[in-house]
């Protein structure tokens, strides 16, 4: 399973970097703003700051909404990094683009997918990663995970090389659940990614072992 972290910060992707386990960055432009990064050509200089700490792909996202303008600002992005992922909406004009891309040998991640039909649509046109976004579908108290589970028997069934990118996870036991169901890839916050570390019981047998070791040597 793929770890990559979902945010514009480069304080925290460094530090998932320097944990040895990131395989690479999602972002969207409302991430960008968060951290205050507005304007076209500060937004791409991030993106490349992005690449140039990471091993692995660093998705970027379109805002055009028509088949032209997608292409348009997707090939523009392509060509920024040889990491970039180029995230394309879940819209009609958005599968004629990841087919257009894919034909073009260019990578895409296409988001904003809440159901198995969108799943299979785009994968039918040759998108490299799917990104269901599991955590706004339990928001409407819908199973975000039973729609990833759909999606990893559709592939498995077609044999279907898109990889599926659990989007939208919130918290550690997300990461966990996708990771049973057989996620490819999951994004989400540090915090998450993190929360794998914690457990009660290595906290008191650490500290047990680091009173036994003073206790020894005074």
């Amino acid at each position: 399973m793929k770890f990559f972290i979902d945010t514009a910060n480069l304080d925290q992707i460094k530090e998932a970097q320097q944990l040895g386990v990131l395989d690479g960055v999602t972002t969207n432009p409302s991430l960008m703003a968060k951290e205050g990064i507005t304007g076209h050509d500060n937004i791409i200089k991030h993106y490349i700051d992005i690449c140039e700490i990471v091993d692995g792909d660093v998705s970027a996202e379109v805002v055009a909404t028509d088949f032209d303008g997608i292409v348009r600002e997707g090939e523009a992005l392509a060509e920024l990094h040889e990491q970039i992922v180029v995230k394309v909406p879940m819209i009609k004009d958005g599968v004629k683009a990841l087919k257009y891309f894919s034909d073009k040998g260019i990578r895409t991640n296409c988001t904003l997918v809440f159901s198995p039909g969108q799943a299979l649509l785009a994968a039918k046109a040759g998108a490299t990663y799917v990104s269901p976004f599991l955590g706004r579908l339990d928001d409407i108290s819908t199973d975000g995970l039973n729609l990833i589970s759909e999606m990893r028997l559709i592939y498995d069934n077609y044999g279907f090389a898109t990889q599926i990118l659990a989007a939208s996870i919130r918290h550690t036991m997300h990461v966990i659940d996708c990771a049973k169901i057989g996620a490819d890839v999951m994004t989400g916050p540090l915090s998450a990614i993190e929360g794998l570390l914690k457990h009660p019981l290595t906290d008191i047998g650490l500290e047990k072992f680091l009173a036994d070791y003073r206790k020894g040597n005074p």
